[in-house]
């Protein structure tokens, strides 16, 4: 795959100067980059790299000096990292799936195939499942009894989709991603340890055994379009309803998200995010990885917790959160910043023990 400085540019919508005609086979960090290899020397920090390596155009900055540093061509978008979006959608020669139903995969006479769907070895798609056109559904997928996918989705090898999931277009899921298994939902005959606890806060003793019984899910998983779910990323069915995110929300790698749950649009869930069962996050809010956010609560819209964060609570929307428990983000500094001075303001307060005392044998 090979296209010309000019292609590039036109198709993210920037500047290019120089001699647009040379060839683009791939993309590079300045360093290492070879002369039919696109340098990303984004800031001039970046650029300082690109003596080392035999880069002839890269993508710079507004306003750069591309001559200056040696280049005979230049892509200079206005955002260069939002740029990245475009020029990797470009360069990127994807995985190599071919439309067709490979030999060695097993789909049940009653599933609806759209047009052009590639289907990898070993994949399985049940009865009464529905795949949207143009959808691939990767080596050693399983899609269960009547779930859906939408048109254009892409389903790494190992995707694993229950019964009865419904999933809009433009899904992507990563190798090993698991949707649709059941809550985990258990109860007891009589009130447990766990539920006394929770109102008393207090010690529960050994107490008497307590038989767990697993409560059934009876709803699935509902997904919006332009989702995206990471490697080994876990969506539990919902108990009555259905758990579900909302259109544009992406899921890190390793998120697990409880039975209920509903994530809204465009919010961003980073790596071992973990949601309990119940809790409701809004749109446009971003989780850092390894946050966790406890069940039957709300994090309101536009929300931002830093990573690890733990919410325990309902959490206003717009606030900027961390720590464990959370607190507001400027507190949480504060508070470290105390703790950090605390040895010091120790050594001051013995010291001035020391000289208090020593006055008083004085007199």
């Amino acid at each position: 795959m090979a296209f010309t400085v000019k292609q590039i540019a036109a198709a993210i919508g920037a500047e290019a100067v120089g001699d647009t005609s040379l060839i683009i086979t791939g993309a590079s960090e300045p360093a290492q980059a070879g002369p039919d290899q696109l340098a990303l020397a984004m800031s001039p920090k970046y650029a300082e790299g690109l003596a080392d390596g035999a880069a002839q155009a890269a993508m710079l900055w507004p306003g750069a000096d591309w001559q200056a540093l040696g280049l005979k061509a230049a892509i200079l978008p206005e955002r260069p990292r939002f740029a990245m979006a475009g020029m990797t959608r470009v360069l990127d020669t994807g995985q190599g799936f071919a439309p067709g139903v490979h030999p060695s995969a097993v789909v049940d006479p009653t599933a609806q195939i759209g047009k052009d769907v590639s289907i990898g070895p070993l994949a399985i798609i049940s009865a009464g499942a529905t795949i949207g056109a143009r959808s691939v559904i990767g080596p050693h997928c399983f899609v269960g009894l009547d779930a859906q996918i939408g048109e254009d989705a892409l389903l790494r090898e190992q995707v694993s989709i229950g019964a009865r999931v419904t999933i809009g277009d433009r899904f992507v899921a990563q190798p090993g991603a698991r949707i649709g298994g059941d809550g985990f939902s258990f109860v007891t005959a009589e009130p447990s340890a766990v539920e006394t606890a929770r109102k008393t806060l207090g010690d529960q003793g050994e107490g008497k055994a307590q038989q767990w019984i697993r409560i059934h899910s009876l709803g699935s998983v509902t997904i919006g379009d332009d989702v995206e779910v990471g490697m080994g990323a876990t969506i539990d069915c919902g108990t009555i309803r259905n758990t579900m995110i909302g259109n544009n929300t992406k899921l890190d790698n390793q998120v697990h998200m409880g039975h209920n749950v509903v994530i809204g649009e465009n919010s961003l869930i980073c790596g071992q995010v973990g949601i309990a069962g119940s809790a409701v996050i809004g749109d446009n809010v971003v989780l850092g990885g390894q946050c966790g956010v406890s069940d039957n609560i709300f994090v309101g819209d536009g929300v931002i917790a830093g990573g690890g964060t733990k919410l325990m609570s309902n959490v206003p929307a717009g606030r900027t959160m961390l720590g464990y428990p959370a607190t507001q983000m400027d507190k949480q500094v504060e508070s470290y910043k105390a703790l950090r001075r605390l040895p010091r303001v120790l050594r001051d307060i013995k010291a001035l023990q020391k000289a208090v005392f020593k006055t008083g044998e004085d007199d």
